[in-house]
């Protein structure tokens, strides 16, 4: 397991003289989009929820990243996050997961399905990995290469997402990840079975970054990359200027580093 700066992976992992992307919003290096679509999706889960989501697709994609998002949220979480993969040329879909809400704009699905009384927060994220689970049932289907990544509590679901899944996923970013599920060892359990590569980021809090380092210690063969950031926020929101004014951009480079090993 590694933990690095931001700064130092991007030197790491980009070849050549070692210069990361440029930052986004750095108009000068800025690629031309790709023929760049963005499209309505419905998928359906194994148990019949309906599943809302977004595809951003480029005509060329590196990858497919599946993008889930934190509590209380929906795919818009991703709504400046994803054309930005596109510029770099990956292919994107984000999906509105059952346990969520408005916290960027509305959440399709889980306004179609009812919350169940009694049920504690926690066991309510657990609900939730059905959903991602029809996002790469239907990712297999595009016939790319697949990248799992989550926020906050789907950056511990996307670890079982991957065990349940070996040999169909190419690697995994998990932004905040923790053991949110009712089964404390949940995220370290699945951890421990993974053979893909694996970033792990978190918000500054030091809590976030203990909980992200023992996940990272858990993967097995040094495949795990732990970003400890300068300034981080929780969840994929470190990726968003307006909520993370003064990390964003390190934490992009450190990112965009990463899936250029990956998936180049």
């Amino acid at each position: 397991m590694r933990r690095l700066a931001p700064a130092m992976l991007a030197a790491l992992l980009v070849g050549g003289c070692g210069h990361p992307s440029a930052p986004p919003g750095d108009r000068r290096e800025e690629k031309a989009p790709n023929e760049l679509q963005v499209l309505p999706v419905k998928l359906k889960a194994r148990d019949g929820v309906t599943v809302f989501g977004r595809y951003y697709r480029v005509a060329h994609p590196k990858a497919l990243i599946l993008l889930f998002h934190q509590a209380g949220s929906s795919k818009d979480e991703y709504a400046s996050i994803a054309p930005q993969l596109n510029r770099e040329g990956y292919s994107a879909l984000a999906i509105d997961q059952r346990s969520g809400g408005g916290l960027y704009g509305p959440n399709e699905t889980a306004a179609l399905v009812p919350p169940q009384k009694g049920r504690s927060e926690d066991a309510g994220y657990s609900t939730a990995e059905p959903d991602l689970q029809a996002a790469l049932d239907w990712g297999i289907r595009q016939k790319l290469p697949l990248v799992l990544w989550g926020s906050s509590y789907s950056a511990a679901l996307v670890f079982d997402v991957a065990a349940q899944n070996p040999g169909k996923v190419r690697a995994l970013l998990a932004f905040s990840p923790g053991e949110y599920m009712p089964d404390k060892h949940f995220v370290d359990r699945a951890a421990r079975v993974l053979t893909i590569p694996v970033f792990l980021t978190s918000s500054s809090d030091p809590e976030e970054i203990a909980a992200a380092g023992a996940i990272a210690a858990a993967v097995p063969g040094g495949r795990a990359a732990h970003i400890v950031p300068v300034a981080g926020v929780h969840g994929s929101s470190t990726l968003i200027a307006v909520k993370n004014p003064k990390g964003a951009n390190a934490n992009w480079q450190a990112v965009l580093a990463f899936l250029k090993k990956i998936a180049p």
